[in-house]
């Protein structure tokens, strides 16, 4: 009876265990285990797809890639002067300033004038009182002349009042020579202003000592700038009169200038070995501060080439790619890059990209090589008119 009971109390307590069991939930990632074995590692994620706009996006084709020596150099005047002292005497007044306006003939500088006046009344009574003797020395020259006639002066005599109306005629003309050097000092006493231009230096000041030329002013036309630039010697062949010129100027940004070639020195710098050519500007588009730094390129040859706008291209040390669209889906291709063309600041492309292939124009940090692409129809573009925009968004 005791051994029917134990087993019928072992049976219970088998029963109610397995009851327990069954009742208690599932163990947390029981189930995302489950999914993992039949979906594979979650962090294994392909690339989120692009959303692109048609402006984001350019379609490549060849177009010109202009070459020739690189040239740099300065922006100068043209027409410029140099204003120095043509008298010594002291400064009485500056009556312009840095930068100031000028019209041709205007009063720039004014200098003590009291001891070359001086000096002009002292010639100008000279001249009255040798105006005076000569007068004089005529009149007594024709009376000899009148007297040995008659037979009443001698020979002696007459060439004796020739004598003294020659030295006569000769002191008045040293006289009138001495007063109009006077007025000439005098006139000299006021700078003027040559031309129309603006006054770029004041080298003197009130009180000043100006002595025989001294600088006292420089007055500059701010519509005859130039580019005067230098060429290396090795590349002076390739210059010809008449070349476009495309450069930038410093203080102007990205801005470009264009010239043309007008003269081209015969001889070279014999320290720098550099030829100077002076570049006109093409338009009236121009600098109007003198000085300033300037380089650029002479466009001696143009060659047909395939050519990508800067923020096309990324750089990474000394390489270079871009993002290229094809089948929908985004490839990053290696680039061998040429030239950079001044004029347009787009960059040859010699190996890794074909006519017609569609690039995006402006490359964000966070694409993926082999993301899908849902885009727009692209427009054809060339390089000259690309501009980044740098819309690409992930979706």
């Amino acid at each position: 009876m005791l051994r029917k009971s134990l087993l019928v109390l072992a049976i219970a307590t088998a029963l109610a265990a397995c009851s327990k069991e069954a009742k208690e939930p599932a163990k947390p990632g029981a189930e995302t285990s489950a999914k993992l074995d039949a979906k594979g590692d979650p962090k294994d994620k392909r690339p989120s797809q692009l959303q692109v706009a048609p402006e984001d996006v350019m379609t490549i084709r060849s177009d010109t890639l202009a070459s020739g020596p690189v040239v740099t150099g300065s922006i100068q005047p043209e027409r410029k002067a140099d204003l120095r002292a043509e008298v010594s005497a002291v400064v009485l007044q500056v009556l312009k300033e840095n930068g100031e306006p000028v019209k041709r003939g205007d009063v720039l500088v004014r200098l003590d004038e009291t001891a070359i006046r001086d000096s002009l009344v002292s010639a100008e009574a000279t001249v009255r009182s040798s105006t005076q003797a000569l007068d004089q020395a005529n009149r007594q020259l024709e009376r000899m002349k009148t007297l040995r006639a008659s037979g009443m002066a001698s020979a002696v005599g007459l060439d004796d009042a020739e004598v003294r109306r020659n030295s006569a005629q000769s002191e008045l003309s040293a006289a009138k020579s001495r007063a109009a050097t006077a007025r000439q000092l005098l006139n000299r006493t006021v700078v003027r202003a040559p031309f129309d231009g603006i006054v770029s230096e004041r080298k003197v000041s009130n009180g000043d000592t100006a002595t025989i030329g001294k600088e006292l002013v420089k007055v500059i036309d701010p519509n005859s700038m130039r580019f005067q630039a230098r060429v290396s010697a090795d590349s002076i062949s390739t210059v010809k009169l008449g070349q476009k010129v495309n450069f930038r100027v410093n203080g102007y940004g990205e801005q470009q200038f264009a010239g043309v070639v007008k003269r081209i020195d015969p001889a070279a710098n014999a320290v720098t070995r550099q030829v100077e050519v002076v570049v006109e500007f093409a338009d009236k588009v121009q600098p109007k501060v003198a000085g300033l730094y300037a380089e650029g390129r002479i466009d001696a040859q143009a060659t047909e080439a395939l050519m990508l706008p800067e923020a096309a291209v990324v750089k990474a040390g000394d390489k270079a790619y871009t993002w290229r669209i094809k089948d929908k889906t985004l490839s990053q291709v290696n680039l061998v890059i040429g030239a950079r063309d001044p004029r347009t600041g787009n960059i040859e492309i010699k190996q890794g990209l074909a006519a017609g292939d569609v690039v995006l124009r402006a490359p964000t940090s966070n694409l993926k090589d082999g993301q899908k692409v849902e885009m727009g129809a692209a427009r054809v573009a060339s390089a000259a008119g690309a501009v980044g925009s740098g819309a690409v968004q992930g979706k």
